[in-house]
C-alpha cells in the first residue's frame, strides 16, 4: 500500500511540474512574437513577402545574418533602403515632371503604327543595370545606387520617351504647357502624413514613450484637420512651416527607436498603391481630354457651320457660273478633301496667293452632306482671287454601286520606336503618318475628264506657287509623293501580310500629284479593294487593314518628289527648325496638334492664321479665334 501511495504522490508531482513548464511557455512565446524575437528562428536561407511587390528587392531577409544583429540595427538598415521612397522637400515638384516610370530599352528600331484613336502599347521593358529601381510616391523613376538616399536620380529623360511610346504627342503637349503646381505643399504634407502613421502604432506600444505618442498623435491629427479645409497651397494657414518642421522632428526621433518592420512595410506599401493608382488615373483622365479636343469639332466651328447652312437657305445666293473650268483639263486641278470649313479656306487662299495665274486654277472640295450648304456658302462668300471653286457633296454622286460613298479623311497612323540613336538628341520618338482614305480611291469616277489633278490635305498651307508640278515627269508612276526615310517598311511590326520591301521609305499624303490617266490604265482602285477584302474577316482593325492595301497598292507606284516640296511635322514637333519652314513649299500640319484648334502647337499657329479671312462677321458671331 505504501509502495502505491508513493508512486501516486510521484506521478501527481510530474504532473505539476509539466503544468508549471506549459504556463511558463505560454507566457514566453508571446513575449518573444511581441519583441520580434521570432525573425531570428529561422532556418537559413532567404523569406520573401509579397513577391509582386516593387518592395521584392528589399523583402528578401537573410536569416542567419540577422540573427546576429541587433534588431534596432535591422530596422535602421531597412528604413535606410526604404527611405528614398519618401520625397524631400526638395523634390516636390518632381511628380509633376514624370507620371509614367516604365523604362525602354528595346535594342531593336521597331515602329508601331496604330490609329488615332487607339493608344499603343510600349514593348516589354528589359531589366536595367542599376542597384535598386522604386516608383516613387508620385509615380517618378527614382534610381538609387548602394550608397543610399544620397544618390537618388530622376530619370526624366527615358520616362518621356516611354511617356510618347505610349501616348504619342500628349506627352510633348504636356511638357511644352506645363503649369507650375498650386498644391506642392499640400502633397508634401500628406507624404509626411503616410509616414507618420506608419511609425505611429509601433510607438504608441512602447510604454516609456507616451510623450512621443501623444506628440505624433497630435501633429498626425492637425495635418488631418488642415487638409480637409483646403487642397491646394493658398489653403493652408500662414504658420504652417513651422508644422513642416514639428511633424518632420517627430518623425526623426520615431525613427531612432526599433518599430515593427511588418506594420511600416505595410503602410509604406498603401502609400505606393495609393499614389500609382492616383497618378495611373489622372494620366488616363488627361490623355482621355486631349483625345477628345482632337477628335471632336470645336464648338466654335461647328456653330459656323450651322450659321452658313441657315444662311444659304436665307439668302439664295448667287452662284458664279464656272462650270466649264470644272472638267477643262486644261487647266490645273487640285482636289480637297475636308469636313473643315476654315481648314479648306486656308489651303485655297494659301494656294491662289501664291500662284502666278491663279485664274488657271481650279479647286475641287470633296465634303459630307452635313457641311455641303455651309462650305458653298462661305467660298460664296469669300471669294478666292479668280480661282474656281467647286464644291461637291459625295454622298450624292452618281458613283454606280460604290461602298465607299462616305465621306472618309486621310487616315493619320501613329509610329512609335522603342530605340534608335537618330532622334535620342531631341528625345523625340514619334512620328504620324498621313496616308490615303478610301475617299482618294473615287478620284478616277468622280473626275472622269481629267487627266492629272493634285490632292491636298486640308491641314496643309502652301507657300509657294505649284504651278510645275503639272510639268512633272513621273517615268510612268502614279502618285507623286515626299518620301519620309526616317521611317521605313521593315520598321512596321503591323505590315504582316503581303511582299513589302522593308528598305523602302514610306510615302505621305499631304501633297499628292495623282495621274489619273495611268491610275485607270493600272487599275489602282480595283486592286485596292481586291487586297482590302482580302484582309478583311481576320482580327485586325480596320484602319491596320487598309494601311496594309494602301502600301501594298501603291508599292512601286509612287514618284518621290524632292523633299522641299512638303515639310512635315507640324502638328506634333515642336522643334522643326525656322529656315526649313521658310523654305518649303508646302507645310503639312500632320499629328494631333492641328492648328485651328487651341492644343496647336503656338509657334507655328502664325502661318496657318494670315491665310485665315477675319473679316467675316459669322466669325466674330461664333468667337472663332484659332
Amino acid at each position: 500500500m505504501k509502495g502505491g501511495g508513493g508512486g501516486g504522490k510521484r506521478r501527481w508531482r510530474v504532473l505539476v511540474i509539466g503544468v508549471l513548464v506549459l504556463i511558463i511557455l505560454s507566457t514566453l512565446v508571446p513575449l518573444a512574437f511581441l519583441l520580434g524575437l521570432h525573425n531570428g528562428f529561422h532556418s537559413p536561407g532567404f523569406v520573401t513577402v509579397r513577391p509582386s511587390s516593387p518592395f521584392d528587392s528589399l523583402s528578401r531577409v537573410n536569416a542567419t545574418k540577422h540573427s546576429q544583429r541587433d534588431l534596432s540595427v535591422r530596422v535602421d538598415e531597412v528604413l535606410h533602403r526604404i527611405n528614398p521612397v519618401l520625397p524631400k522637400k526638395s523634390d516636390v515638384n518632381v511628380h509633376s515632371r514624370v507620371m509614367n516610370g516604365t523604362s525602354i530599352t528595346d535594342s531593336k528600331n521597331r515602329g508601331l503604327p496604330v490609329s488615332p484613336a487607339v493608344v499603343a502599347k510600349p514593348s516589354p521593358a528589359n531589366k536595367t543595370k542599376t542597384k535598386a529601381s522604386y516608383k516613387g510616391v508620385h509615380g517618378a523613376i527614382v534610381n538609387t545606387s548602394h550608397k543610399g538616399v544620397q544618390g537618388a536620380i530622376v530619370n526624366a529623360d527615358e520616362t518621356q520617351r516611354t511617356c510618347q511610346l505610349k501616348y504619342g504627342s500628349y506627352c510633348l503637349w504636356r511638357e511644352e504647357n506645363k503649369e507650375p503646381l498650386k498644391d506642392a505643399k499640400v502633397k508634401h504634407m500628406k507624404d509626411l502624413l503616410f509616414v507618420a502613421r506608419a511609425y505611429y502604432p509601433s510607438i504608441a506600444k512602447m510604454p516609456s514613450q507616451s510623450k512621443l505618442t501623444r506628440d505624433m498623435k497630435q501633429n498626425i491629427q492637425e495635418f488631418e484637420r488642415i487638409l480637409s479645409e483646403g487642397s491646394a497651397d493658398a489653403d493652408l494657414p500662414p504658420q504652417v512651416d513651422k508644422k513642416f518642421q514639428k511633424m518632420e522632428a517627430v518623425i526623426s526621433r520615431a525613427k531612432s527607436f526599433p518599430v515593427d518592420c511588418n506594420n511600416v512595410d505595410k503602410k509604406l506599401r498603401q502609400i505606393l498603391d495609393l499614389t500609382e493608382d492616383e497618378a495611373s488615373f489622372h494620366m488616363k483622365q488627361s490623355v482621355f481630354l486631349y483625345q477628345l479636343a482632337v477628335q471632336t469639332m470645336p464648338k466654335s466651328l461647328h456653330c459656323l457651320s450651322m450659321r452658313l447652312t441657315v444662311e444659304y437657305f436665307k439668302s439664295s445666293p448667287i452662284e458664279v457660273d464656272d462650270s466649264d473650268k470644272f472638267s477643262d483639263p486644261s487647266l490645273l486641278h487640285f482636289v480637297i478633301i475636308s469636313d473643315n470649313i476654315l481648314a479648306s479656306s486656308v489651303v485655297i487662299n494659301s494656294t491662289a496667293l501664291h500662284a502666278r495665274e491663279s485664274k488657271n486654277f481650279v479647286f475641287h472640295v470633296l465634303t459630307d452632306e452635313q457641311n455641303y450648304f455651309a462650305m458653298k456658302q462661305w467660298f460664296i462668300r469669300n471669294p478666292c482671287k479668280q480661282a474656281a471653286i467647286q464644291v461637291l457633296n459625295i454622298e450624292k454622286l452618281e458613283l454606280g454601286n460604290s461602298d465607299m460613298k462616305k465621306l472618309s479623311l486621310p487616315a493619320e497612323f501613329r509610329v512609335s520606336f522603342t530605340s534608335g540613336d537618330n532622334l535620342a538628341s531631341r528625345g523625340n520618338r514619334t512620328y504620324y503618318l498621313s496616308l490615303f482614305s478610301q475617299s482618294h480611291y473615287l478620284l478616277p469616277k468622280i473626275f472622269h475628264k481629267l487627266k492629272k489633278v493634285v490632292v491636298l490635305d486640308h491641314d496643309v498651307v502652301v507657300q509657294r506657287d505649284l504651278s510645275p508640278l503639272w510639268e512633272l515627269d513621273m517615268e510612268g508612276k502614279v502618285n507623286g509623293a515626299v518620301k519620309s526615310c526616317s521611317v521605313r517598311l521593315g520598321q512596321l511590326k503591323s505590315l504582316k501580310r503581303g511582299n513589302f520591301d522593308p528598305n523602302a521609305c514610306l510615302w505621305m499624303s499631304g501633297l499628292n500629284v495623282i495621274d489619273l490617266a495611268r491610275w485607270r490604265q493600272l487599275g489602282v482602285s480595283e486592286s485596292y479593294l481586291k487586297f482590302y477584302k482580302q484582309m478583311s474577316g481576320g482580327s485586325e482593325s480596320r484602319e491596320a487593314i487598309a494601311l496594309q492595301a494602301t502600301l501594298l497598292t501603291f508599292q512601286d507606284k509612287v514618284y518621290a518628289l524632292d523633299d522641299k516640296w512638303v515639310v512635315s511635322g507640324l502638328g506634333y514637333d515642336y522643334y522643326i527648325n525656322t529656315q526649313t519652314i521658310k523654305n518649303a513649299a508646302t507645310l503639312h500640319y500632320n499629328g494631333n496638334m492641328k492648328p485651328w484648334l487651341e492644343l496647336g502647337i503656338p509657334q507655328y499657329k502664325s502661318y496657318w492664321r494670315k491665310h485665315l479671312n477675319r473679316e467675316d462677321r459669322f466669325l466674330n458671331d461664333c468667337n472663332v479665334n484659332p
